[in-house]
């Protein structure tokens, strides 16, 4: 019996609050299912997704960063970049392309924010995975009626 497989992003920035997202999606899904996958930050997340989802192997592709104002660049463009990337990479593959990508209008990196973005990202997986599971789902119904 083969399992349906997914692959899930994540961006080294910030790794200590983004692969908390990696935990909320394995609560849900088996590691055994997921292939994992580190990017250096969230502008290299689209064009890893594209290759990944050309594959065929997998039924979605997650992706977690975590855009901050670092005070140097526009954080808001970057989030919308990779946003449209991620969207665009799953309307041309096919494959669902699913985004816990956070850009928080106020972070301070002291303990209190933190833990609640940790938190937060455990939760954003915890919604990745359902959305990944009910679309593949969705999809399956739809291959079998055809």
């Amino acid at each position: 019996m083969t399992h349906t497989r997914y692959a899930f992003i994540k961006a080294n920035w910030h790794a200590d609050i983004v692969d908390r997202a990696l935990d909320g999606f394995l609560e849900l899904i088996p590691a055994e299912q997921v292939d994992i996958y580190d990017v250096p930050g969230a502008f290299e997340m689209p064009l890893l997704a594209r290759d990944l989802a050309q594959t065929g192997r997998y039924a979605a592709v997650a992706c977690a960063a975590f855009v901050v104002d670092g005070g140097i660049y526009r954080h808001d463009f970057v989030a919308q970049a990779v946003v449209d990337g991620l969207m665009r990479t799953g309307l041309d593959t096919g494959v669902p392309v699913l985004s816990v990508s956070l850009t928080p209008h106020q972070y301070q990196e002291t303990a209190h924010h933190n833990a609640i973005y940790r938190a937060h990202f455990v939760d954003k997986g915890r919604e990745a995975a359902r959305a990944a599971l009910q679309i593949a789902a969705t999809r399956a119904r739809l291959a079998q009626a055809a």
